[in-house]
C-alpha cells in the first residue's frame, strides 16, 4: 500500500468516527455510509462536488447515481476513466432530502478535503457546482473568488497551491445539467477544456 493510500485510509477512519457532525445521527439512523472519495491517489485531476446523495450514501462512493453515470460518460469523452482521476465532495455525509450543505457543515468537513488535497496534490481542480467552486476559489485566494458560476464556468483559472501551480476549472453540477437541457450542452462543451490536462 502506498503512503498516499495509507494516509487516505487514515482520513476515512477519521470520517467514520466524526460524531461532532450534525449529519452523523442522520447517517446512523439510515444506515448510510460516509463518502470520502474515490479514484487514484496520484490523480492529476480532482473533481469536487458538494455532498453525497442517497445512492452515494448507500454505497459509500461518490457520484454513483444518474449524475455519476453522466460524469463517467463525460470522462470517456476525454479518454479518461474514473480510476484515472479522484472524485470527492466538500461535505462527506448526505444532508437530509438532498438539501444544500449548510455553512457549518462545510466548515466541519472542509479540513478533510484540505487534507485530501495535500495528500493527492492534484494539478487541476474541476469543481462541480456553485458550493464547490466558491470553496476552492476562496481556498486558493484567487481574484475571481467573488464571481458567480454563470460567469466563470468553463474557464481555466490559474492559482498557486503549497506544492506548485494549479488550474481550477469551474463546471456546472452534472445533476443540474441532467434536468436542464441548456446547461447540459454547456457542461458537455466546458468539460472538453479538461482534455488538455488528461
Amino acid at each position: 500500500m502506498s503512503e498516499k493510500t495509507e494516509k487516505l485510509q487514515a482520513l476515512h477512519d477519521t470520517l467514520l468516527n466524526l460524531t461532532d457532525s450534525p449529519l452523523y445521527e442522520y447517517r446512523k439512523q439510515n444506515n448510510y455510509l460516509p463518502v470520502l472519495g474515490q479514484g487514484s491517489p496520484d490523480a492529476r485531476i480532482m473533481f469536487i462536488g458538494e455532498a453525497p446523495g442517497k445512492k452515494e450514501a448507500e454505497k459509500g462512493m461518490p457520484f454513483v447515481g444518474a449524475s455519476g453515470k453522466f460524469l463517467d460518460k463525460m470522462l470517456e469523452g476525454i479518454n479518461l476513466k474514473r480510476e484515472d482521476v479522484y472524485i470527492t465532495n466538500i461535505v462527506k455525509d448526505r444532508p437530509p432530502d438532498n438539501r444544500d450543505p449548510k455553512p457549518e457543515e462545510i466548515r466541519l468537513y472542509s479540513p478533510l478535503l484540505i487534507q485530501q488535497i495535500d495528500i493527492i496534490q492534484p494539478a487541476v481542480f474541476a469543481t462541480l457546482g456553485r458550493f464547490s467552486m466558491e470553496f476552492v476559489l476562496k481556498l486558493f485566494d484567487v481574484p475571481e473568488k467573488s464571481e458567480k458560476i454563470s460567469q466563470l464556468h468553463g474557464r481555466v483559472i490559474e492559482a498557486q497551491a503549497s506544492y506548485g501551480k494549479i488550474h481550477i476549472v469551474p463546471l456546472f453540477h452534472p445533476a443540474v445539467a441532467l434536468y436542464t437541457q441548456s446547461q447540459k450542452a454547456i457542461l458537455l462543451e466546458d468539460f472538453q477544456i479538461l482534455k488538455q490536462f488528461a
